[in-house]
């Protein structure tokens, strides 16, 4: 299997409202790095997974709303925890959205995609799939 990965990152604040969270119940501020990995089983005739410039500004387009925002402010977010898991599935749903469009490849052969979330040098999530 072949893949592309592009990086961007996003700078938010938010408050994670359950004790389990400790001091991060609070409203903190994060800054996450955003890999995104797209997989196929083989390269175009150009001899590309995608195209690094298009996969770049999908994810760019994708993190735009969410970046310097208060995630406690997001419509969408209301009433969820936005936990890196939360935002991994979030953002993964919304690339693959631009997959399945056809906006990253016109012939349809991503078949994985992977986003990943690094909080810390030391720490880090992602969410995986099928598109």
């Amino acid at each position: 299997m072949f893949a592309v990965e592009v990086r961007d990152h996003i700078m938010i604040a938010h408050s994670l409202p359950s004790p389990v969270f400790g001091p991060a119940q609070g409203l903190h501020g994060a800054t996450f790095v955003v890999d995104a990995a797209f997989f196929t089983d083989d390269i175009d005739q150009n001899g590309l997974v995608v195209d690094i410039g298009l996969a770049t500004e999908a994810l760019k387009a994708v993190l735009e709303p969410l970046r310097y925002g208060n995630l406690d402010e997001v419509e969408a977010f209301r009433g969820r925890i936005t936990t890196t898991e939360f935002l991994c599935k979030h953002i993964f749903d919304q690339l693959a959205e631009a997959v399945r469009d056809g906006r990253l490849d016109d012939g349809g052969r991503v078949r994985r995609l992977r986003v990943q979330l690094h909080e810390s040098h030391v720490a880090r999530a992602w969410y995986e799939a099928a598109v």
